[in-house]
């Protein structure tokens, strides 16, 4: 049933956004209402999502289905299209990207060796991340990103599942075709996880453009350095950067000419310049647009854009109509964003 249940999610695209399944508890779904519980219906075999009537004493969560260990073993194979060998890689990171995008998150019993985690087994929980592709989330988000024609280098930061991906997506998709701002870019996207591009069998599963290449599944630092080399790319775009040699090849690709679109886990400004590896970037005035993005009221929302002075900018637009509800419909990307001449 839970299997009947992820196919449909998948393949229909229902604006669901997380699934979470732990053995001996109930399988908890987060859509664009908040928390939800699946159960299923035994007479009609129809799964059905359940709401917590009340979270401070989990009223409703009884109702739920519990999930079990044959369940997880049954999703694994099926995520891993009955080869378990071959994702040992990711696994070991503690994850795995599947066809379309979608991460699964695993946990259970660490395999380490020589200090380094060889795989995970006897998995115990799973957290699916539904990858959404929304076309035109970043119309309202490029304007403040360009000079002119020339894209200027801009880094993403966000807390985790609050859209930072699918932003990164569509601004990628837009620089790569370009429009009424200017001419399409060729662009370079290192997609380390397979999020980004949800490549299959080397070929990008989501649409980047007409002109973007993407170097699938190789380490950031080395795969930005071979895309330099290769590809001569006028925009290189990473996902999740952070790593001492991530930031040293970011800095190798601005001097060599090339314009970088780069994400970051962090909270805000502040979250990111307590750490002293971004604290130098932001010192150093390496990027020209810093987008904050957050969770409240919907994933996705833009809190503020600065400027390589961390100055905010003052609101020139907001997204949309026809964005704002195919947004809504997706329970995903709603785009607002926000410049203030101030300094913070």
């Amino acid at each position: 049933m839970v299997q009947r249940f992820l196919e449909q999610v998948i393949t229909e695209k229902e604006p669901i956004r997380e699934i979470r399944i732990r053995i001996g508890k109930p399988v908890f779904v987060l859509d664009s209402e908040g928390e939800k519980i699946l159960n299923f219906d035994e007479k009609r075999g129809n799964p059905e999502l359940l709401r917590i009537e009340d979270e401070k004493e989990n009223s409703g969560i009884e109702n739920g289905s519990m999930a079990d260990s044959e369940l997880i073993r049954a999703l694994m194979e099926i995520f891993a299209r009955h080869s378990l060998y071959a994702y040992e890689r990711e696994i070991s990171q503690g994850f795995l990207t599947i066809r379309g995008g979608h991460r699964i998150g695993i946990t259970g019993k660490a395999v380490v060796e020589s200090g380094h985690v060889k795989t995970v087994r006897d998995i115990s929980s799973l957290n699916i991340r539904i990858a959404h592709e929304i076309k035109g989330c970043a119309k309202s988000v490029l304007p403040h990103l360009l000079s002119g024609e020339e894209f200027l280098d801009t880094l993403v930061i966000s807390p985790p599942g609050a859209g930072k991906t699918t932003l990164l997506r569509d601004l990628i998709r837009e620089l790569s075709s370009g429009g009424s701002w200017g001419s399409g870019k060729n662009v370079s996207v290192v997609d380390e996880r397979s999020e980004i591009a949800a490549c299959f069998g080397g070929v990008p599963q989501c649409d980047l453009g007409p002109r973007t290449d993407v170097m699938d599944g190789c380490p950031k630092a080395v795969g930005m350095l071979m895309m330099l080399r290769s590809m001569a790319p006028q925009v290189l775009a990473v996902d999740e950067a952070g790593g001492e040699e991530e930031i040293r090849a970011m800095k190798y690709a601005m001097k060599c000419g090339c314009r970088i679109l780069a994400t970051v886990h962090g909270a805000d400004m502040e979250d990111i310049m307590k750490r002293p590896a971004w604290r130098d970037i932001v010192g150093e005035k390496i990027f020209s647009r810093y987008v904050v993005l957050t969770g409240v009221p919907t994933p996705g929302t833009v809190a503020e854009i600065y400027d390589e002075s961390v100055c905010q900018c003052r609101e020139k637009s907001t997204c949309e109509d026809r964005y704002a509800a195919a947004f809504s419909y997706r329970s995903q990307l709603r785009m607002t964003g926000k410049w203030e001449n101030e300094k913070i």
